[in-house]
């Protein structure tokens, strides 16, 4: 008899086949297990991803591998140098004093100071938006610099390119830093002119897989900037894509950017410049020339930038959000095409809506993810019952985010209100003290408000069609 007839006729034993199959599953799911506790995470996400994996004997261990919470001791190393070299132009600025905690929380955890700016307009939809980005290029002298999660080569990208080529061939330094999952459509041939005419194009966490190292395919860059001449900046959460432009395509996302110009640009080109430098692995020094940092006026506006990542554990733009909720002693409005809030979120929302404040949250019918809007509904009822208005709004899908206190706080920027935007992207944000740019963003957001459906607390909910759909979406909101 052969070793392999000897091991198949060991094997050949129902009952001693299922007692080593249950054993060899016990210690898969121990070291699983164990590999996702040390992580220390929120108990809930942990035994969300234990159980979710509990199922999947083997298989588990490739998808916690490639898109489990990751511990990124060394990104945070290289995150680090990225900014050496930068410090003399993230010095602290005069803050507004009326929001000097808010301030200080925002600058403790992300090291940029509050600022100033001279000028904000907001910007409604894509068609807005690039025909403000195509003018701001048009007029660049010395630099362009653009951060994107989606670029797609399509008639809107493509016009953008061809505005970056001119630029570039004009002797302006243009760099264009993509997310290499986001915009996977833009191949080789679609960046070669912008390429041959000078320009710079880097890629944010290829997906190229190595030995023995854990790929970033679940940490991706959702940042939208662009600085011009380091004195006018956009951020938002508008991709350059045709599926965000109204006149092009019907079904564009209802979105919303922000131009701004003056003092609180240097943080927008600070921010971008370390992206570049983590993504590229230059040196700092290529950005001291003085072109990069001018001397910018302060305005009336006060202004701070807000970035967060998985190379922060401060989730700095989720604390702040929660931080401003508290804060508010009139009004919270609240608008985001994803909504999947932790604890602290929560609480926050509901106190508001407790204390008698005018709490109102607008939210997508139905977003791109069915998922997503199960477990977004599966809050309602809490909500509700605090007496939080919520709105869903409908039929174009909602890709705002934006975050309106009172009448002289708002936060705009690319973060959704969820964990992924919270923890595992890399996000930025706007945080503005003003009055008349509140007053404008209150302005469009009542009409938002108005086309939306208000959410009644005796909305059907049957149990095969809402109940258990929504309960089971919320189970795993820890890993959307």
């Amino acid at each position: 008899m052969t070793y392999f007839d000897a091991a198949w006729a060991w094997l050949d034993d129902p009952p001693r086949l299922a007692l080593y199959l249950g054993l060899a599953w016990l210690a898969y799911l121990f070291g699983l297990g164990l590999w996702i506790v040390l992580q220390k995470r929120e108990p809930v996400a942990t035994l969300s991803w234990v159980m979710s994996l509990a199922l999947l004997p083997y298989v588990g261990f490739l998808i916690y591998f490639l898109f489990g919470p990751q511990k990124i001791q060394r990104q945070r190393l290289r995150r680090g140098r990225s900014r050496s070299g930068l410090e003399q132009f993230a010095g602290p600025l005069a803050g507004n004093p009326d929001c000097v905690e808010l301030a200080r929380l925002g600058q403790a955890t992300t090291g940029l100071a509050p600022s100033s700016a001279t000028a904000v307009q907001w910007l409604v939809d894509g068609h807005a938006t690039y025909g403000a980005l195509l003018e701001a290029i048009a007029a660049a002298r010395h630099h362009v610099h653009l951060e994107y999660y989606i670029w797609n080569p399509d008639r809107t990208g493509l016009r953008l390119r061809d505005a970056l080529v001119e630029r570039a061939r004009a002797g302006v330094q243009v760099r264009l830093l993509l997310d290499a999952v986001g915009s996977g459509r833009m191949r080789r041939r679609h960046l070669q002119p912008l390429v041959d005419a000078g320009a710079e194009v880097c890629w944010f966490h290829p997906t190229r897989l190595r030995p023995f190292s854990r790929p970033w395919l679940n940490m991706r860059s959702h940042r939208k900037i662009v600085v011009v001449d380091g004195a006018t900046g956009f951020v938002g959460g508008i991709n350059v894509t045709d599926e965000q432009d109204e006149v092009l395509y019907p079904g564009a996302y209802r979105d919303l950017h922000v131009r701004v110009d003056g003092a609180v640009v240097r943080s927008l080109q600070l921010v971008f410049v370390e992206d570049w430098v983590y993504a590229n692995g230059c040196e700092a020094r290529v950005f001291g020339d003085a072109g990069y940092w001018p001397d910018l006026a302060h305005g009336p506006v006060g202004a701070q930038v807000l970035v967060s990542g998985p190379d922060s554990s401060w989730e700095a733009i989720h604390r702040v959000h929660v931080g401003a909720i508290h804060e508010a002693r009139r009004r919270v409005w609240l608008v985001t095409p994803y909504f999947v809030p932790g604890e602290a979120a929560r609480m926050a929302l509901t106190s508001a809506a407790l204390g008698g404040l005018d709490t109102r949250l607008l939210v997508p019918r139905w977003s791109d993810s069915k998922l997503v809007t199960l477990a977004a509904r599966s809050y309602y009822d809490e909500l509700l019952r605090a007496g939080v208005q919520v709105y869903e709004y409908g039929p174009r899908m909602l890709h705002t985010k934006a975050l309106l206190v009172d009448e002289d706080l708002c936060v705009v920027g690319s973060a959704n209100f969820d964990h992924r935007s919270f923890r595992l992207n890399f996000e930025v944000s706007l945080l503005l003290r003003d009055l008349g740019s509140c007053e404008s963003l209150a302005q469009l957001l009542e009409r938002e408000f108005a086309r939306a459906r208000r959410v009644r607390v005796d909305r059907p909910m049957g149990l095969w069609r809402h109940r258990l759909p929504e309960a089971f979406a919320r189970l795993l909101s820890p890993l959307l």
